[in-house]
């Protein structure tokens, strides 16, 4: 009798030292959190694996599956079953059933790929692989043997007790949720930004996001679209938390007060002032932003560098070496590109300058900003009235 069960691999955890308890348990809750909605399920620790168990009827792999993708932390599901008996027969007789329920009559090659975790299982992995293969070959006309590209791998392995799979479903890896700090995100409309902070939520970082919004100039529209894209990233994290800072004012006050060509970068040193206000206040230990080295004008080194002056937070940039392509194909994946299509613009593209300065100087910058006595008002108000989201 064979019960169907979810085997899932975790990756990098596994190479954790003694404190790898700690990053499973918080894999574990995620799962958890995912799936106790549906059923009653245990997850069962085994080394190496996590296996999902449906202890009040029959594991439904379409619901669970898509349940479970979303977690960072996994390296991949695979749907299989457990066998109550470990003899070599019922291995023999439960590897026949799932190959036919796999294969059916098609014409395809296989092969028997056998790990005994178990050194007491009387049988070596190599003699099992090649005696549950002939066993399968001879009752399965349809399928021939190829060890080298196979079209299907009957996996077994052999622990407390038998597990049999033949899909690997990858997923994106990663660290478990919230394992690894909190950080704030500046978030925008753009396709980059949602990208970026979910490539550090993957890394195990606790990610909220500031939006800096600037009514009439950025209309609602605009705002529920960072709302959207907010949810998207909570589908992933489970949770999370968008500040909307009303900006307007601010910006105005630096439109006509700082050269335009160098408005840009005024603008984003003010929003990376506001950011850190924020991420100070809720214990974050770092800034999170979508620039790509050389992507527009103030991302050039120089750009960069007079922007993470203003703070005194790192500053973590994951797309910093990827160029547009690249981010766009990442956002087709985890589903935030179709989002950030949309045509609304955020402040920066409202405002921008039509010749902004690629090379700016930093003592410049700072310059202009001392004469600038109303910045350090407008960004403690802008702070204090931000609208806060909690999805």
């Amino acid at each position: 009798m064979a019960e169907k069960v979810l085997i899932i691999k975790y990756g990098e955890i596994a190479m954790r030292g003694n404190n790898r308890y700690l990053f499973i348990n918080r894999l574990i809750s995620a799962i958890r959190r995912n799936i106790d909605p549906f059923g009653k399920y245990y997850v069962v620790r085994d080394p190496g694996r996590l296996i999902v168990e449906d202890r009040g009827g029959e594991l439904d792999y379409d619901l669970l599956i898509p349940k479970l993708k979303t977690i960072f932390g996994l390296a991949a599901i695979c749907p299989g079953v457990r066998l109550e008996d470990m003899s070599f027969e019922s291995i023999c007789e439960e590897s026949l059933l799932h190959m036919q329920e796999f294969c059916g009559d098609k014409e395809m090659t296989f092969k028997v790929d056998t790990r005994r975790a178990n050194k007491g299982f009387p049988m070596p992995s190599m003699e099992v692989s090649m005696e549950v293969g002939a066993y399968i070959l001879e009752r399965m006309p349809n399928l021939k043997v190829d060890v080298k590209n196979p079209d299907v791998t009957l996996h077994i392995e052999i622990r407390n007790s038998v597990y049999l799979h033949s899909k690997i479903i990858r997923t994106y890896g990663g660290l478990p949720y919230a394992s690894n700090g909190r950080a704030v995100s500046l978030l925008s409309g753009g396709i980059d930004s949602p990208v970026a902070t979910w490539m550090m939520a993957k890394r195990g970082v606790e990610v909220e996001g500031v939006y800096f919004h600037s009514p009439p100039y950025t209309s609602e529209w605009a705002k529920e679209k960072v709302i959207d894209l907010a949810k998207r990233i909570a589908d992933f994290t489970g949770e999370f938390r968008l500040y909307v800072v009303p900006f307007t004012e601010l910006q105005l006050y630096l439109l006509d007060n700082v050269a335009h060509d160098k408005l840009t970068i005024h603008l984003k040193r003010a929003m990376m002032r506001a950011g850190e206000m924020i991420a100070k206040q809720d214990d974050a230990l770092a800034l999170i932003t979508g620039e790509s080295v050389g992507q527009v004008a103030s991302q050039t080194m120089q750009g960069i560098h007079a922007i993470n002056a203003a703070c005194t937070l790192p500053v973590l940039r994951p797309l910093a070496g990827m160029d547009k392509q690249e981010i766009i194909n990442r956002a087709e994946e985890i589903g935030t590109f179709e989002i950030s299509a949309r045509p609304y613009e955020d402040c920066c593209t409202v405002f921008v300058a039509k010749h902004p300065v690629t090379k700016p100087r930093l003592n410049f910058i700072e310059k202009a900003e001392h004469r600038l006595t109303e910045l350090d008002r407008l960004l403690d108000e802008a702070v204090k009235n931000a609208e806060v989201i909690e999805l």
